[in-house]
């Protein structure tokens, strides 16, 4: 299958085309084995064959699950799970122990869950156990909290930081109020002010705040202060995880949200968080203020850039080692009874394990990387060895080619700013010939761009534009009007259909002209100032737009398009010259199709010529 259709393919996919992988919990079902003593020796095997390892214990327990949630946790647990979990946890440690021995532990996390959910005296049980592996030198150990316990209990936070722990994360998600109740999830400004104090009190100097975007519910207005506010906490890093939705309470949402709007409030993030000091490089979720610092755990940076296995301890906990990917008993069904009776008989508690053949391995591993926006060349060789230029020659120069990576060094295959925007869809690029298929299949029964607007015009707010809102649209023909300069559209109305490049006229503008030169500029990197000159049709039919009245002032120009080259931006997906003899009105936007037409029968506009 050819790269353009791939990557096209993951663009509209893009709630699933993400850095987890596989796209389905059952999609390497056929790798898998069910035999206790073939799961115990492949285990073994590949934690053998490792040079080092990484480590992370899961806790399964919150205060409540939030909506937003895909993780493995207990809904309801009664006052007694904790103790009994940690009793089993500590034994599945020890089934590893005489496996992993003295391996060297170069990275290690505490997660969830709420790991800070659990008593001091769990913890401490915890840690210790994980002290007697061979932790390196120099690591940074990080745990993960909530605001409300790290505000309401600063004792067992110092403990945390006494346990040997020097990185703290804590979600703050959003500051908005409305998004909180709606996500169910207790926050407020006195509560997450309280925390950071009670945090920096116990000793903490590496703190880490995690936000999220991307919901349907969500404003530009309010993410742009939730981040402001975040920004005035002064973390060393602040971390933004877009909204998933697989998996979750609200992924029947999840088609009301375009990839424009999960884009463009990751600009409004990077920008202001750049303009405060925190830095991270393209494609880069987690920002960092102290220099030469990538701001996240040893265990997640180690695992990120150098593919280096990982041992999950706990339930539902996923483990990815060698050839190997498995997820412990309660990744299902978030119980924990099947846990606990494996552990008590001395099993090692696995729901399913595959052992993956090498393409697998590869579209694993490289799906992580992409976390951190690059591919290191030599992390590639050294997990896998071979050449990753040679194995993935044709990706390469489809990307680069593109515009959407490029090689910063010898060693790094880096997201560009463009790429960046486009990252669903480079990361299917390089999953396995199954998994590619899988996606598509998945896809076509998924995918309803009608049902996604209807989703999104319920919460869309007319009431942000004035009544009617004025848009411009731009005819951009070649000399002898027989193609013509479309997008593809990002966002709804009409989200993946051919429209004319336009959009509305926004109080900034000086006057319609200006806007549109603008719209033309920033969804195909196409400048020619547009004048009076060009203007050719006003349509003014109130339902040319689901979302209301709006009237559409068009401009109509001639370009030599073997000078053009089309580059979209903004809100399209794609810019390209198309024939317009092959244009079909029923995969047209708004009426542009009609408006086409009317200028080409008309023959209107006294075009002005590129320059």
């Amino acid at each position: 299958m050819k790269c353009k259709e791939v990557f096209e393919r993951g663009i509209q996919f893009h709630h699933y085309c993400n850095t987890a992988y596989p796209l389905r919990p059952n999609s390497l079902a056929q790798y898998e084995l069910h035999d206790d003593q073939e799961i115990y020796e492949l285990v073994k095997r590949n934690i053998e064959a490792q040079d080092e390892l990484c480590l992370y214990v899961h806790v399964p327990f919150c205060q409540s699950r939030c909506k937003f949630c895909e993780y493995v946790v207990m809904n309801n647990p009664s006052e007694t799970d904790p103790d009994v979990y940690v009793e089993h946890l500590l034994k599945e440690i020890e089934l590893y122990r005489e496996i992993i021995k003295d391996k060297p532990i170069v990275g290690y996390d505490l997660g969830g869950g709420t790991p800070a959910y659990l008593s001091v005296e769990n913890l401490r049980r915890i840690t210790e156990s994980i002290r007697k592996f061979n932790l390196q030198d120099g690591m940074y150990l990080s745990v993960e909290t909530t605001p409300v316990i790290a505000a309401n209990d600063p004792e067992k936070i110092k403990a945390i930081r006494e346990l040997g722990y020097n990185r703290i994360s804590m979600g703050f998600q959003t500051v908005s109020p409305k998004l909180l109740e709606s996500l169910g999830r207790e926050g407020s400004e006195f509560i997450y002010e309280k925390a950071v104090q009670n945090i920096r009190k116990a000793g903490f100097d590496r703190l880490n705040i995690d936000l999220m975007y991307g919901f349907l519910n969500q404003s530009d207005e309010d993410f742009a202060n939730t981040i402001r506010y975040t920004i005035a906490m002064d973390p060393e890093f602040i971390t933004l995880y877009r909204n998933r939705y697989k998996g979750t309470l609200l992924e029947a949402e999840s088609q009301g949200v375009t990839l424009y709007k999960v884009n463009r409030q990751y600009d409004i993030a990077y920008r202001l968080l750049k303009q405060a000091g925190y830095v991270a490089n393209n494609g880069k979720n987690t920002f960092s203020r102290i220099p030469g610092d990538l701001g996240t755990s040893s265990y997640l940076t180690k695992r990120v850039v150098e593919a280096t296995s990982y041992v999950g301890f706990g339930l539902g906990a996923q483990s990815f080692v060698g050839n190997y990917l498995a997820y412990n008993l309660g990744c299902v069904d978030h119980k924990l009874e099947k846990y606990l009776k494996a552990t008590e008989e001395g099993k090692l508690p696995i729901n399913d394990i595959a052992d993956m053949p090498v393409s697998e391995v590869r579209a694993k591993a490289i799906s992580v990387m992409f976390y951190f926006g690059f591919i290191s060349m030599k992390a590639y060789q050294k997990r896998f060895h071979e050449d990753f230029r040679e194995i993935y020659a044709s990706q390469i120069r489809f990307l680069t080619d593109s515009g959407l990576m490029e090689f910063v060094d010898d060693d790094t295959f880096m997201l560009t700013d463009y790429g960046a925007a486009h990252l669903y869809g480079i990361i299917p690029l390089f999953y396995s010939e199954r998994s590619i298929i899988e996606m598509f299949n998945m896809s076509d029964r998924w995918l309803n761009d009608k049902k996604g607007e209807e989703i999104y015009l319920e919460k869309y707010d007319r009431k942000a534009f004035d009544a009617p809102s004025v848009a411009v649209d731009l005819l951009v023909f070649n000399h002898d009007r027989t193609k013509i300069l479309l997008i593809k559209r990002a966002d709804h109305p009409f989200v993946n259909r051919m429209a004319l490049p336009g959009g509305f006229y926004k109080p900034t503008d000086d006057n319609l002209e200006f806007a549109a030169t603008r719209e033309l500029m920033e969804e195909t990197s196409v400048f020619v100032k547009v004048t009076e000159k060009n203007l050719v049709k006003v349509t003014s039919t109130k339902n040319r737009d689901p979302r209301g009245w709006v009237i559409s002032v068009a401009y109509a120009l001639e370009l030599d398009e073997s000078k053009v080259k089309p580059v979209a931006n903004s809100d399209a997906l794609f810019a390209t010259w198309v024939d317009v003899a092959a244009l079909q009105k029923e995969k047209m936007a708004f009426d542009h199709y009609d408006v086409i037409q009317y200028v080409l029968r008309t023959k209107a506009s006294s075009p002005e010529m590129a320059q």
